[in-house]
């Protein structure tokens, strides 16, 4: 028996820490370790409620936006705007949100996760005019691979010519970012931390000429989605198909539902979206979404044990680092007392098995390829898929919400602020469910909480000694080769880890961090 401890996991946001124990090539525990603390909720006490608007977008820089539309959902439910907002205030969040969801899928799978597929060495071989693919190539043949390094080495199995057309993709794949993050700040103003996201709507006048420029990206993304983006993940899934055996993990998904097709429901769990809300299994049997049924326990985690098994509106943040048997600074967030999985995978299963004909279509195109049930989309492979089909199927219903704007017409409600109120902000980030609370007396802040997608995923243990979502993909996986664990890393990477959610701030000066293994 033996045991391998990557620290930290590089191509992730934050930092994290992976200890497997491996037995006869096999792994037989997990340990997902998050290793710095977040303390916004603490830095929200005492605050003005719409400070949260800002300050909680400072958690993350790659997902501001998400936080921007959780806060606001809180705020509006807090403030009694809930079925207030205007349509153009509905719909630019909508297109605020869907633009920052297509700039993370790409650099999820281009510039965090590809580099586990894709052999960015046979460049050298590249005898073309393509500018970006000869400066690569001069970079191999120095020596200086940064930033395609740190990797694992071995079990590269795409075709010479497709490492060659990945890796340009993979430059290309820079540029629509780029253009992803301009269309966001066409209306949110500026990214990162866009401005425009309020309570109460939108600061944002929506003209004509903003649609035509949005819409004028929204094209070049849409080709890129449809001609690049999906063809690369089809490739890849071909090249490693055992993948989408690989990688399982609890089984049971979790989605808020994301972007809202209407705004005169208050409810957030039954509001129409165009991803879903509700939980699903694995035999695709859909349940409805019940907040109430969610809770955070600490007893693996450096809290104190008098926070656990609390309801985000009892939340408590009581650090105690050291606390014996304690791993990480995440929390374990259970739902009904269950590990549950969030991402595009767990949006993407829940509208699935709700029937919607557009994303049965998609899904199934998909598994009919590769002659698969809908259980391979429990799988490194499967969250892959669901990222990519998500961000088409979004990308596709942006131009009907562009044309559905109306120029010249509110996008804001004005509001006062309630002496004492409750809130609660429900959507999926990018990388899945996102929640924020919020308690307000005498018109400040008295308790804020955030549960956001990585503390679900890379959550410890629960006090039932349930294993946290990534450990239980980790737990029954091969390892073909314990000093070159590459299928770690593509197991971690597949749920798109940001640990600058679910913790943020740096430890102690002059801690000892650990032993560091990139990987």
């Amino acid at each position: 028996m033996s045991k391998i401890t990557v620290d930290p996991v590089t191509r992730i946001e934050g930092h994290l820490k992976i200890e497997v124990v491996v037995e006869k090539g096999v792994v037989k525990d997990a340990y997902s370790s998050g290793m710095m603390f977040r303390g916004i909720e603490l830095i929200l006490r005492g605050r003005d409620p719409r400070d949260a608007q800002r300050y909680t977008q400072r958690i993350c820089g790659v997902c501001p936006t998400s936080h921007s539309i959780a806060a606001a959902l809180n705020l509006d439910s807090a403030f009694g705007l809930a079925d207030k907002i205007p349509d153009n205030g509905r719909i630019v969040r909508n297109l605020i949100l869907g633009a920052a969801h297509i700039a993370d899928h790409i650099l999820h799978f281009y510039h965090l996760a590809a580099l586990d597929y894709v052999d960015v060495t046979k460049v050298a071989k590249y005898d073309g005019n393509d500018p970006a693919l000869n400066s690569v190539k001069r970079f191999i043949e120095r020596g200086e691979l940064a930033p395609f390094v740190p990797r694992y080495e071995g079990d590269y199995r795409l075709s010479d010519k497709m490492n060659i057309e990945a890796t340009a993709h993979y430059v290309k794949a820079l540029e629509m970012r780029r253009k992803a993050q301009e269309m966001l700040t066409i209306f949110g103003g500026k990214m990162p931390h866009n401005m425009a996201v309020v309570p109460g709507g939108v600061t944002e006048i929506v003209t004509v000429d903003k649609i035509a420029s949005f819409l004028w990206r929204l094209n070049e993304l849409r080709e890129f989605i449809d001609n690049v983006y999906i063809p690369d993940v089809l490739a890849v899934a071909e090249a490693y198909s055992d993948y989408f055996e690989i990688g399982t993990g609890c089984g049971n998904l979790l989605s808020y539902g994301l972007w809202d097709l209407e705004g005169n429901n208050p409810d957030y769990t039954k509001r129409k979206r165009l991803i879903k809300q509700g939980t699903v299994s694995m035999d695709l049997k859909v349940g409805s979404l019940d907040p109430n049924k969610i809770a955070e326990y600490v007893k693996y985690s450096w809290y104190a044990d008098s926070s656990t098994g609390k309801h985000p509106t009892q939340g408590v943040t009581d650090p105690q680092y050291g606390k014996k048997g304690a791993y990480s600074w995440v929390k374990a967030p259970r739902y009904d007392g269950k590990v549950y999985e969030v991402g595009p995978l767990a949006g993407i299963a829940v509208t699935y098995a709700s029937g919607e004909p557009a994303v049965k279509n998609l899904v199934d195109s998909v598994l009919s390829k590769f002659k698969a049930s809908p259980k391979a989309l429990f799988s490194v492979l499967g969250r892959h898929a669901a990222r990519a089909l998500i961000t088409k199927y979004v990308a596709d219903s942006m131009p009907e919400w562009l044309l559905q704007l109306k120029p010249g017409e509110p996008a804001y409600i004005d509001y006062q602020i309630p002496d004492q109120a409750l809130g609660m902000g429900l959507t999926d980030a990018a990388r899945g469910a996102l929640g924020h609370w919020v308690e307000i007396k005498d018109k400040k802040i008295a308790n804020y909480q955030c549960v956001v997608p990585s503390t679900w995923n890379m959550s410890p243990r629960d006090d039932r000694d349930q294993p946290g979502p990534v450990e239980q993909a980790l737990i029954g996986t091969k390892i073909k080769d314990e000093k070159n664990p590459f299928e770690i890393g593509r197991i971690v990477r597949s749920f798109d880890p940001c640990l600058a959610c679910a913790i943020h701030l740096i430890r102690p000066k002059g801690e000892i961090v650990g032993t560091f293994r990139t990987g």
